[in-house]
């Protein structure tokens, strides 16, 4: 599943990180990698951006750059 398609409250973990260039790597420089444990907090109002916790720290990523990541439930 895609972290753009996970609701407010999941966890997941990272399994694999597409796009490229200065995206991908913006991504990866802020600690998103495979094999680590998000959780969506919420949502803005108009579903765009989402705010993550990745690593003990807030992170907002837009709809369109969440889409590129895939991830796994962790019950």
């Amino acid at each position: 599943m895609r972290l753009s398609e996970m609701k407010a409250g999941q966890k997941g973990s990272i399994t694999r990180i597409g796009g490229g260039g200065a995206l991908r790597r913006r991504i990866l420089e802020m600690g998103v990698l495979k094999g680590t444990e998000v959780y969506v907090e919420k949502y803005a109002p108009l579903r765009d951006p989402l705010e993550l916790i990745v690593k003990g720290y807030h992170l907002s990523l837009r709809v369109e750059e969440a889409a590129q990541i895939e991830v796994e439930n962790v019950a």
